[in-house]
């Protein structure tokens, strides 16, 4: 399952972060990263910052129901993908090609990005999202923030001068704190304290768990590993890529018919294409590194699945708004795709719409749960399981007050269907 989306050291390298004790005090660094995250005085709107979109009240992920987020200059250009959640992301390892070709790690969806350092840098220049020209501008702004002594007190006065540098050093400090902070890696959902013996799953999540384990079923931990590595607390995703087919979402902006805004890709013709926009996940059209590796395209890195309950949108195109329909897309993909795969006006389009033609040869139909012509492996029942299952996944769970944890609409439903 790729359901939604997943960062190094303080020094933003990636997968050199060990799990934080939650009682480490912030760094000087870390703390001047926490005061930039939520700033929104550093965009060109005024009204953006970091939290705008990684929530900290909703697992450091979008809070509305958009499919995409928006920003820009006025906070009404839409982006192209469905915000990630920032928690785990500091585990994520540097991006790398296994010698048999298998892709994992590296930052944003499509990897492009080395460490979590340089990838806090990258919103502050993007036209849809803190809309700074250059990395000027942003000096300009840094400028004038009552933070500024300590920025010059942690990176050095002579910065100042080197734009570039300010830029890298926000994305150093932004990096500290997601590394630090332990709000960021809290490992304290019903599941973790299960693992611990402090606490009982109930029948309806034990089921789940068998059946998102099961290579039979819904063979969901293949990429969302549900055993730790080392003694660590499992992360729910290898950090690998995967093409599963999505539908296409209509509602993002960049996928409708008409006229679009000169920051969209109108790569669909060129690809052959039935519409004029595409995202090829590694191989663009944002991550040009891999753009000769026709293998790649329509990949996207298989997220954690910690906290997914607490999203209102799903895998990388914020398709589906609830993990019911999720899990059952999933499993009725092939079998039932003109509910799925769907054109613009409504009316059924091909399987697999969201990739030109060309690249359906990537799409995974080798691994359970995509069973070509045969019964999908999960029924209704066992679809409500796995989602009772995920939605012990979510963060602080209390073991002295199991009454007070945090439980979404679609997680109280789960728990009350009969067992």
């Amino acid at each position: 399952m790729t359901l939604a989306s997943c960062g190094g050291g303080s020094g933003g390298g990636g997968g050199e972060s060990t799990i934080a004790s939650a009682t480490s005090p912030l760094s000087t660094k870390a703390e001047l990263g926490r005061l930039i995250f939520s700033d929104t005085a550093l965009s060109v709107s005024g009204r953006q910052s970091c939290a705008t979109c990684h929530d900290p009240s909703n697992a450091f992920g979008p809070s509305d129901k958009l499919s995409v987020p928006l920003g820009g200059p006025g906070m009404d250009l839409e982006g192209f993908r469905a915000t990630p959640s920032l928690m785990y992301a500091s585990y994520t390892p540097r991006f790398s090609i296994a010698s048999d070709g298998t892709p994992s790690g590296g930052f944003f969806r499509d990897g492009r990005s080395p460490s979590l350092a340089d990838q806090a840098q990258q919103p502050f220049l993007a036209p849809f999202e803190m809309a700074n020209a250059t990395p000027a501008d942003v000096v300009a702004k840094l400028s004038t923030r009552p933070y500024l002594s300590r920025f010059e007190a942690v990176f050095g006065e002579d910065i100042m001068g080197d734009p570039t540098q300010v830029l890298a050093a926000i994305g150093a400090a932004l990096a500290a704190y997601q590394t630090e902070e332990p709000g960021f890696h809290p490992f304290s959902s019903k599941f973790d304290y299960y693992l611990k013996s402090q606490a009982t799953l109930s029948p309806i999540e034990l089921k789940g768990l068998a059946l998102f384990n099961d290579p039979t079923k819904g063979n969901c931990a293949a990429c969302h590993v549900s055993r730790g590595v080392n003694g660590n607390p499992p992360l729910f995703t290898d950090f690998t890529y995967d093409n599963v087919g999505l539908p296409r979402n209509w509602k993002i902006p960049a996928n409708q018919a008409g006229p679009q805004p000169s920051y969209v890709p109108q790569n669909g013709a060129a690809l052959g294409g039935d519409y004029a926009y595409y995202d090829l996940g590694l191989c663009g059209p944002f991550n040009p590194d891999n753009a000769f590796r026709g293998s790649l395209c329509g990949l996207f890195k298989v997220p954690t699945l910690r906290n997914v309950a607490l999203r209102q949108q799903l895998f990388h195109n914020g398709v589906f708004d609830n993990l019911n329909d999720a899990v059952t897309w999933y499993v009725t993909r092939d079998t039932a795709a003109a509910r799925w795969y769907l054109k613009q006006d409504g009316t059924p389009d091909r399987l697999y719409n969201d990739l030109p033609p060309v690249y359906v040869r990537n799409v995974n139909v080798g691994e359970v749960p995509y069973v070509q012509n045969l019964a999908p492996t999960l029924d209704a029942q066992e679809i409500g399981d796995v989602v009772a299952f995920l939605c012990a996944l979510t963060d602080g769970y209390d073991p002295q007050n199991p009454a007070a944890y945090r439980v979404p609409a679609q997680c109280a439903a789960a728990a009350s269907a009969p067992p």
